[in-house]
C-alpha cells in the first residue's frame, strides 16, 4: 500500500523525525529509508534505539495515528494505481491488499476507493513475521483462494515497490512486479520491474503470468505495501 498505492512515505518520515526529535534524538533521511517496507515492529525498535523511550506498542500506536490523520486530509495516490484498481474490479478480478501497515490505516485509504475493490486486507497486525517473511503473502493467496477454488500461484500478481515486499512476494512464489519509488531497488531477474503504473491494464499484468495468454479474466491480485 504505502508507496505503491499512496505515496505516504513522506508522512511516515515526518512522523517518524518528529517522535525522535521530541525524545531528544535526531532522527536522518537516510535512517528513514531503512524503514520503508518494513514491520512496523522492527520501525519501532529502530526508533527505540534512536532514543524514543516509548514501549513497541505505544510507538506504532502513535506512527499509525499520525499518518492516518494525513491521510484523511489528504490522499497522495501514487500514479495509475487508482486507475488499475478500478480496471481489475471492472474485469472481475479479485485483488487482496498487503501491507505492513496496520488494518486502521489500510481501512482509511480502502474507504476511498469503491467498495468491493479489495476482497481482502492482510495488514501488519494480522501476521506474526512482516515482510521480507513471506507470511503476509502467502495469507493474502490463501484467502483469495478460499473464495475462488481452484486458484493457484501461477494466476497471481504481486505488486511491490519496496525490497522487503519484493522479497516477501518472491519467498511466496508469486510472479512480483516492483514498481519502485521511494528507494531504488538492485537488480534481480526473478521480477519485472516497471516504472510507473500509469498507462498500464489488467491485459498487462496478465502478460506477466507464467501462463501468458490465458485471458485477463483468470483470477489474479496485486498486492500495494503496499497490493492491487
Amino acid at each position: 500500500m504505502d508507496g505503491t498505492i499512496v505515496d505516504t512515505e513522506p508522512y511516515w518520515i515526518r512522523a517518524e523525525k518528529d517522535l525522535v526529535e521530541a525524545h531528544g534524538g535526531t532522527w536522518t533521511d537516510e535512517q528513514a529509508t531503512t524503514l520503508v517496507g518494513q514491520a512496523l515492529e522492527f520501525s519501532a525498535g529502530q526508533l527505540q534505539q534512536a532514543g524514543v523511550d516509548l514501549g513497541t506498542r505505544d510507538i506504532i500506536d502513535h506512527l499509525i495515528g499520525r499518518v492516518a490523520a494525513d491521510v484523511a486530509r489528504a490522499v497522495p495516490w501514487r500514479p495509475g494505481a487508482r486507475e488499475m484498481l478500478a480496471a481489475l474490479h471492472a474485469e472481475g478480478i479479485p485483488c487482496a491488499m498487503v501491507t505492513m501497515s496496520e488494518t486502521l490505516l489500510a481501512g482509511a485509504v480502502a474507504a476511498h476507493l469503491p467498495e468491493g475493490t479489495f476482497s481482502h486486507l492482510v495488514t501488519g497486525d494480522r501476521v506474526s513475521a512482516g515482510k521480507p517473511d513471506p507470511e503476509a503473502y502467502q495469507l493474502g493467496f490463501d484467502l483469495l483462494a478460499a473464495d475462488q477454488p481452484g486458484l493457484g500461484k501461477d494466476a497471481v500478481v504481486a505488486i511491490e515497490d519496496s525490497l522487503p515486499g519484493v522479497t516477501s512476494a518472491l519467498a511466496a512464489g508469486l510472479t512480483t512486479l516492483a514498481v519502485p519509488h521511494f528507494v531504488p531497488l538492485p537488480p534481480d531477474a526473478r521480477r519485472t520491474d516497471w516504472d510507473t503504473l500509469a498507462g498500464r491494464t489488467p491485459a498487462d499484468l496478465a502478460a506477466l503470468l507464467p501462463a501468458a495468454g490465458s485471458g485477463v479474466g483468470d483470477d489474479a491480485f496485486d498486492d500495494g505495501e503496499n497490493v492491487a
